[in-house]
């Protein structure tokens, strides 16, 4: 994981460096296995979502420590605002790789090495444990 993050290129953060390998892998597979181009629509509109409810439950806890804490609304602002750009570049991203058509989707490669399946399942499971639900499974299991 590792060698894609340091081919991160400025302003993208490593979470869509990621998402780009990945998408890339299954666009390339399309052709052998017709079930990765619903895996593809499905990553995308899943990472589309979770953007969404990140935003939102950042605004939320924010407007929340705002009633509580008066004194450093100017910094809130600030935070919200650049909680809000985040979430518009990742979406703004999701959006051009739902109106590229999964054979044109390889002129937005990042370079010219693939990933095999072992390295794509890996970036599957790093991808996943940022996820709310994996990040908060010790929670579940101790209660």
């Amino acid at each position: 994981i590792t060698f894609y993050f340091s081919q991160a290129s400025g302003g993208e953060d490593e979470i869509q460096q990621l998402q780009k390998v990945l998408l890339d892998h299954l666009d390339e597979n399309t052709e052998t296995d017709p079930s990765l181009v619903f895996s593809r629509k499905f990553y995308i509109a899943q990472w589309f979502r979770d953007t969404t409810m990140e935003t939102e439950k950042a605004i939320k806890s924010q407007k929340d420590e705002d009633s509580s804490e008066g004194a450093h609304h100017a910094k809130d602002v600030e935070t919200t605002g650049q909680i809000m750009h985040r979430a518009e570049s990742r979406k703004k991203f999701l959006r051009s790789i739902i109106k590229t058509a999964p054979s044109q989707f390889s002129t937005l490669r990042m370079s010219s090495d693939t990933v095999d399946y072992e390295d794509a399942c890996l970036i599957v499971r790093y991808l996943a444990s940022m996820r709310p639900f994996a990040q908060s499974f010790d929670i579940y299991l101790t209660q």
